[in-house]
């Protein structure tokens, strides 16, 4: 039986999302009443960064072991993969004594040719192109707080970068509209943006984007490897910062996230967190349930079938 992956929200069926969000839910609620449910015993997820993390870091490595496993965290400074070895190489290897690998890493290459050389399930914990693990814990916050997201619309404040294009691939797996304002030459991903076709609007002017916008959303203006290019991004997406003004041309029940860290002053104003329309604690917390769900999801039918 061929190892399942999830490189990008496609690697589900609209009906898988919303049954892992819904998952998610549940074991915050098992969680939250001390009740141990531990699933994944003897069970070892092999954690590889290649960038820094905070949130999936500590949400993997938690949700391993709240769920009765076990978790590595691999740098490159301690593995063969930062001396060379070649990725299909440590995929093979990695994988006959693991049973799953979360990867957080710059091109999104290194993903597929790890999963095309994996016997195990190899999560994608954020690429250079898409970060699908963080629109499960965007879903699973909108849901919890504003209800299906079905029909409404998604405003993207910013850079059209790697969480900009999950939110596109979110837009046709959980059927919603999203608008995009960025500044031009920052779009996302033009093969995205053709597959979405009339599901997602391109505007300069971020005010035309979150008219009647039910959820808004927005990131760093310059990710991790572009710290050269800061200066003039600063610049260029002076006029797209998120504050209250601007939620406030949004639909009234608007819901505020951000993926974070934020640099307030920056993409968002300084009270922006603080605001009651802003749920990014709840989505910060709801990485550790959502991935507990994938992870619930991904290793366990695998384990059954060996």
């Amino acid at each position: 039986m061929s190892a399942r992956h999830f490189l990008s929200l496609k690697d589900c069926t609209p009906d898988e999302l919303v049954g892992l969000i819904r998952r998610g839910m549940e074991l915050k609620g098992l969680r939250n009443s001390g009740v141990l449910f531990e699933p994944l015993r003897n069970r070892v997820l092999g954690m590889i960064f290649e960038k820094a993390s905070t949130r999936t870091r500590v949400s993997f490595e938690a949700g391993m072991i709240q769920l009765g496993g076990q978790a590595i965290f691999l740098s490159p400074r301690d593995t063969q993969l930062g001396r060379g070895e070649p990725v299909a190489d440590s995929a093979i290897v990695m994988s006959r004594m693991l049973d799953a690998i979360m990867i957080r890493t710059f091109a999104h290459s290194t993903l597929t040719e790890f999963a095309a050389n994996s016997r195990v399930p190899v999560i994608n914990g954020l690429s250079d192109d898409l970060h699908p693990c963080q629109l499960l814990a965007d879903m699973q916050t909108f849901l919890e707080h504003r209800g299906s997201i079905v029909g409404k619309t998604a405003a993207w404040i910013g850079d059209g970068n790697n969480m900009c294009n999950s939110y596109i691939e979110a837009a046709m797996q959980f059927d919603f509209k999203l608008h995009v304002a960025c500044p031009e030459g920052y779009e996302p991903s033009a093969a995205l943006l053709a597959e979405a076709g009339e599901r997602v609007k391109i505007f300069r002017d971020p005010r035309e984007a979150v008219a009647g916008a039910h959820l808004v959303t927005t990131d760093v203006w310059a990710s991790m490897g572009q710290e050269e290019e800061i200066a003039e991004r600063h610049k260029l997406f002076a006029p797209y910062q998120v504050n209250r003004a601007l939620l406030d041309a949004a639909d009234e029940n608007v819901l505020f996230l951000h993926c974070l860290p934020a640099h307030r002053g920056e993409e968002i104003s300084v009270d922006l967190l603080d605001d009651p329309r802003s749920a990014a604690w709840d989505q910060a917390e709801n990485r550790l349930h959502a991935q507990k769900a994938l992870l619930e999801f991904l290793v366990e039918p695998a384990y059954h079938h060996a």
